[in-house]
């Protein structure tokens, strides 16, 4: 066991695969000489050339692009937006192509492609830089949408990612890279499709996925001393929900909270609780309650960026509120 970073943990996925498989490239922006805009890629072209780990002009509809050409042609490209939200550039690309052509083709192609980058709420880092892409790709066929949350599964979901023959949307945390933990030394791949049950409990089932799965974390310290069980869930997969792992947690504890730092309007939550009021609606004593972000561009301002997203102290509050008084 070493302990590792979680961005140092992406680089090894990303080096133990592009080692194993000639196949393996990444391209974007700065990813080469520059070594990533967070140093995932840090020093990779100097063991695997200039080809194999590209710079790219900032253009992200354009390398995106090639990217998929690259993928129909039996290349496994690994896309890394400086920052996910450039990535709307490529929107089209993403949705109409990398999506879709495995099923307009008949079968013919597959888009065996990983795009992956800093995405969510920074330190005062601005709403264009602060985006929150999960939602916007959601409801594009095709596509298979992951969040990694710590220094493990970021490395073994990548992996798996890596070699998945589909396209891959992989989101990691602009403030979880410097997160720190043992990695066993011998190599272990994820499931892309399963929830982490972080913490099983018999009160509650609160549902998040990255940054919010710490902020989940620090209310658990509180709620634990006023004496409250809550089970927490790691969705890790945003697309597809692990309905299973889901389900089994809500038929113990009958009432459901998801944090989420998506927005409100049409975000993560809001598919989950259709999923759940369709399949589990006798199942629950209470309506599903989503804790989420404000439904305005991320200000700038440290202050009022910090009101726009769920902070620990309203979890505990949407906890108590839900299951009731413990004292």
């Amino acid at each position: 066991m070493a302990e590792t970073l979680l961005f140092n943990a992406l680089r090894q996925a990303i080096d133990e695969e592009m080692g194993r498989d000639q196949t393996v490239f990444v391209l974007g922006e700065d990813v080469g000489h520059y070594g990533g805009s967070y140093k995932v890629t840090k020093d990779l072209y100097k063991k695997y050339g200039d080809l194999r780990v590209l710079d790219t002009p900032i253009a992200e509809n354009s390398f995106t692009g090639m990217a998929v050409g690259a993928a129909m042609t039996g290349l496994r490209p690994i896309i890394e937006g400086m920052n996910m939200g450039f990535l709307l550039l490529a929107f089209n690309q993403i949705a109409n192509n990398a999506g879709m052509l495995r099923y307009t083709s008949g079968g013919n192609f597959k888009i065996p492609m990983v795009i992956r980058g800093p995405g969510g709420v920074g330190r005062q880092l601005g709403a264009e830089h602060s985006q929150r892409l999960e939602a916007y790709f959601h409801a594009v066929p095709g596509l298979k949408i992951v969040a990694c949350s710590t220094p493990y599964n970021a490395k073994g979901l990548l992996k798996s990612a890596i070699r998945d023959n589909n396209p891959v949307l992989f989101f990691e945390h602009v403030l979880l890279y410097n997160l720190k933990e043992n990695l066993p030394d011998t190599e272990y791949l994820l499931p892309l499709d399963k929830a982490e049950i972080v913490r099983k409990g018999e009160d509650i089932t609160i549902l998040t996925y990255s940054r919010m799965r710490h902020h989940c974390l620090q209310a658990l310290k509180q709620l634990e001393k006023d004496g409250y069980d809550p089970e927490i869930i790691d969705l890790i997969s945003l697309k597809p929900f692990d309905m299973e792992t889901i389900a089994a947690s809500i038929r113990k504890t009958h009432r459901v909270i998801i944090v989420e730092e998506c927005m409100k309007t049409a975000g993560i939550a809001s598919e989950l609780i259709a999923l759940i009021n369709e399949q589990l609606f006798d199942e629950l004593d209470a309506p599903v309650l989503r804790l989420s972000s404000q439904d305005i561009p991320t200000p700038y301002n440290g202050n009022l960026e910090r009101l726009t997203i769920i902070q620990p102290n309203q979890i505990v509050e949407a906890v108590q509120k839900m299951v009731g008084d413990r004292i």
